[in-house]
């Protein structure tokens, strides 16, 4: 399991473990995978940082993080809006996921495509 961004996969919308987890995606992204139980709610958007992460946590407080990773599967990228290293909620949901099942969920770097096959092994 992975978090990103819907820009780093732009070029490969098909990519079946992509999982929007973000109340609306782009075009591109139309009829592909959601996970509407992790979007934040759209009064949230305008939220101070601290407000918007105890108001997420409410949302989190109320799923069971087992079923939410037995519903996405191991080799799903969790995505939304926010470039890394800034704000979201989908890094939330990684620690929340790492806190409670000791799994790891780490951020797939901006220039890692999952896709590009090395050519040295």
């Amino acid at each position: 399991m992975h978090t990103s961004n819907f820009w780093h996969f732009t070029g490969q919308p098909d990519d079946p473990r992509l999982v929007s987890i973000a109340l609306w995606a782009p075009g591109w992204y139309k009829g592909r995978r959601r996970y509407p139980a992790l979007a934040p709610r759209r009064n949230m958007l305008k939220l101070d940082e601290a407000t918007y992460r105890e108001e997420y946590r409410k949302i989190l407080d109320k799923l069971d993080p087992q079923k939410v990773f037995e519903d996405l599967g191991e080799d799903v990228i969790l995505l939304c809006w926010e470039p890394p290293g800034k704000f979201c909620h989908r890094r939330l949901v990684a620690e929340w996921l790492e806190e409670n099942l000791g799994v790891q969920v780490p951020e797939l770097p901006p220039n890692d495509n999952p896709k590009q096959q090395d050519l040295f092994t």
